[in-house]
């Protein structure tokens, strides 16, 4: 079976019945909505939850980590945009490289940091499948980014943190965006923008992610 086409659930009319939905929930970015019809969410998770790859749920991947829900991959990715362009993109939590993937289809650059060393070879193999080329990984803690090719458009965490690490903050370029779920009990996705002298923090709706972890495995 040809993994981006598929038959049944994996086929592109399930993917356009996705998107659909995602109109539905409020999604209008066109530039958002033809990446997410565009890649094969299915190949992100293993085959025996692939008949499940399109519902609007998150799915595990292995290792305590999970593969986001359609809707909260299409809304990070529309408020990183903005309704503008994206250079180079950050994106801290690669995990199965789904939202690198989507990232790539949007963004001119995409550098994402996955802390778990099998989920990121695994990552690596889904990115060169799809020819991915614009996007590039690294094993590291997710919490320092990558400095050395800072500064960056826009800022992705995809992983719950319990504040705004500083390291990523100083990463931003000056109008750059990030799109980060803060919280300890309770995580809100916030919006941070930066101008010329200061940040400007918008906290935007409840989600659930598992947490952002230090150090490396």
């Amino acid at each position: 079976m040809n993994g981006k086409q598929g038959i049944g659930m994996t086929s592109q009319r399930t993917r356009d019945r996705m998107v659909a939905r995602l109109r539905e929930q409020g999604i209008r970015d066109e530039v958002v909505l033809a990446a997410m019809n565009t890649i094969p969410r299915h190949i992100f998770v293993d085959e025996a939850l692939s008949i499940r790859a399109y519902e609007d749920v998150s799915l595990p991947i292995g290792y305590g980590q999970t593969i986001s829900q359609p809707y909260i991959v299409a809304r990070m990715t529309e408020i990183l945009r903005g309704g503008g362009g994206l250079g180079k993109v950050l994106e801290i939590g690669t995990g199965c490289g789904y939202q690198t993937a989507v990232l790539s289809q949007v963004a001119q650059e995409v550098y994402s940091v996955e802390r778990i060393s099998p989920l990121l070879m695994k990552a690596r193999n889904h990115l060169r499948e799809l020819r991915a080329r614009n996007g590039k990984l690294k094993h590291a803690d997710g919490n320092f980014g990558i400095p050395e090719l800072a500064p960056y458009d826009g800022i992705i965490v995809t992983a719950g943190a319990t504040h705004v690490p500083q390291e990523l903050l100083a990463q931003m370029a000056i109008g750059g965006r990030m799109i980060i779920p803060v919280g300890a009990a309770e995580q809100t996705l916030t919006l941070i923008e930066r101008g010329p002298e200061e940040y400007v923090q918008t906290r935007l709706e409840a989600v659930k992610f598992v947490p952002l972890l230090g150090g490396t495995s």
